[in-house]
C-alpha cells in the first residue's frame, strides 16, 4: 500500500516554526508503520514532529512503530471515547509519547488522563480559546491577519501555510539593501572579475562582515583565520558564492514572518533539488535549488516578482518556471507546492507524470526538513 506524506509547518505567537506536522495518508496500519520506519532513518531531531493520520484508523500504527523521541502523536476528538482509541492512547503514553488532541472544540470535556500537550482548532469554528485547558493551535487560518486574531483571543501558534498569504500589495521598488545583494550576485552569476567583486563588497560594510563570518565559521574549517575579501572569494569559488548569495539575498526580508518564511524557502528549493536529482543532469541541480528557494521572493522582500526579476539576472529555466510556470523546473515547484497544500490525489498525478515515487517524495521531504535546520548562514 502506498504511503504519502504532507507537511506543515509550526508556529508560536512570534511566527517562529517550532515544530513540523507530518499528515499520513496510508492506506493500511502495516503500510503506514513499514514506511515512518523507513524514514526514522534520516528523522529531522532539531525539532518537534506532530504526526497526524488523516485517516484515524491507521493510527494504530503506533502500536507497530517506534517513533523518535522528537514525536508526538495526534489523536482525534471524536475518537476519545472509542475502545481502541484507550488501548492506544494508554500504550503511547506508557512509551512516554507526548500526545496531541486534534479537532478540538470548547465544548469537549477532557479525560483527566492523558494531558495533552496542544490543542488544535479550527480557528474559524472556534474563534476564542482564552480559556483553553492546554495550549492551542489553530488550524484552518487564511492569511497573517487571521494569525495575529487568533493570537489575541488566546490561541498559542498555529499549523499551517497562512503566512504564505498576507493582505499587503507588494512594492513596485526593490529596497537598497536587497539592490544591494542582488547588484552583487550578479556579477558572481556573470563570472565577473574578483577584483570586481571585491570592490562590490567594499562598498557594503554589511555584506562583506557576513561574508567573513561565514567563511571563518567552523562549518567552514578554515585553519587560518581569512580577513582578505579576494581570498575569501578565491577560497569560496564562484558556485558556493552563487549559492551563498542567493540564500542571504532569501534571508534579507524583515518581516515579522521572516523566520518562517526562511525555513520554508530553504525547504522547498531543497526538496525540488532532492526530486529533480532522480531525472534531470547534476549541473542543473544549483538552479533547482535556486527555484524553489525564490519562488517566494516576492513574499520575502515584500517586492512584485517581475520587478525583482527585472533586476535579477537568472538562467531561463528559472525564470521561466517562476514567471511563467513553464519548462522542466516548474513540473518540480507545482510538485513543491502540491506537498504543502494540494490533494493526494494530484500529489499522486504529478509524482506518476514526472516517473517518481511516493517514497522518493517522502524521503525528500525528510531530508529537506533535516537540511534546512542544519543550515547556517548569516
Amino acid at each position: 500500500m502506498t504511503v504519502f506524506i504532507q507537511r506543515e509547518p509550526v508556529l508560536n505567537r512570534h511566527k517562529t516554526i517550532t515544530a513540523s506536522r507530518l499528515r499520513v495518508h496510508a492506506g493500511s496500519v502495516e503500510s503506514a508503520a513499514t514506511e515512518l520506519a523507513r524514514l526514522a532513518e534520516a528523522w529531522p531531531d532539531s525539532r518537534d514532529v506532530f504526526v497526524s493520520f488523516v485517516d484515524p484508523a491507521m493510527t494504530d500504527a503506533l502500536l507497530y512503530w517506534q517513533p523518535p523521541l522528537n514525536v508526538m502523536l495526534e489523536i482525534k476528538a471524536d475518537r476519545l471515547n472509542d475502545a481502541a482509541t484507550a488501548t492506544l492512547i494508554a500504550d503511547v503514553v506508557g512509551r512516554q509519547i507526548p500526545l496531541c488532541l486534534d479537532d478540538y472544540t470548547r465544548n469537549l470535556p477532557l479525560p483527566l488522563k492523558p494531558n495533552f500537550r496542544f490543542l488544535l482548532a479550527d480557528a474559524n469554528a472556534e474563534p476564542d480559546m482564552s480559556q483553553a485547558p492546554a495550549s492551542a493551535l489553530a488550524k484552518g487560518l487564511a492569511d497573517s491577519e487571521a494569525f495575529n486574531e487568533a493570537i489575541a483571543h488566546g490561541y498559542a501558534g498555529a499549523v499551517g501555510w497562512f503566512f504564505l498569504h498576507t493582505p499587503r500589495e507588494p512594492s513596485a521598488k526593490l529596497s537598497p539593501n536587497h539592490a544591494r545583494i542582488i547588484d552583487l550576485l550578479n556579477l558572481v552569476r556573470n563570472n565577473a572579475e574578483v577584483a570586481e567583486i571585491e570592490l562590490a563588497l567594499k562598498k557594503d560594510v554589511t555584506l562583506a562582515f557576513k561574508l567573513l563570518r561565514y567563511i571563518n565559521s567552523a562549518g567552514f574549517g578554515m585553519a587560518n583565520e581569512v580577513n582578505s575579501f579576494r581570498h575569501a572569494v578565491t577560497i569560496m569559488g564562484y558556485d558556493k558564492l552563487n549559492r551563498w548569495l542567493s540564500l542571504l539575498l532569501v534571508n534579507a526580508s524583515q518581516d515579522h514572518s521572516a523566520p518562517a518564511l526562511m525555513q520554508t524557502a530553504v525547504i522547498r528549493g531543497r526538496f525540488m533539488e532532492q526530486m529533480g536529482a532522480h531525472f534531470l543532469p547534476k549541473n542543473q541541480l544549483d538552479n533547482i535549488f535556486i527555484a524553489g528557494a525564490f519562488s517566494i521572493l516576492d513574499i520575502l522582500l515584500g517586492t512584485r516578482m517581475d520587478v525583482i526579476f527585472e533586476k535579477l539576472q537568472l538562467p531561463g529555466t528559472i525564470t521561466a518556471a517562476l514567471l511563467q510556470q513553464s519548462g522542466e523546473i516548474a513540473p518540480l515547484l507545482e510538485l513543491a507546492r502540491t506537498v504543502e497544500t494540494g490533494s493526494v490525489e494530484e500529489l499522486q498525478r504529478q509524482l506518476g507524470a514526472l516517473g517518481l515515487t511516493a517514497e522518493q517524495c517522502n524521503s525528500a521531504q525528510i531530508e529537506a526538513l533535516v537540511f534546512a535546520d542544519k543550515l547556517q548562514f548569516s
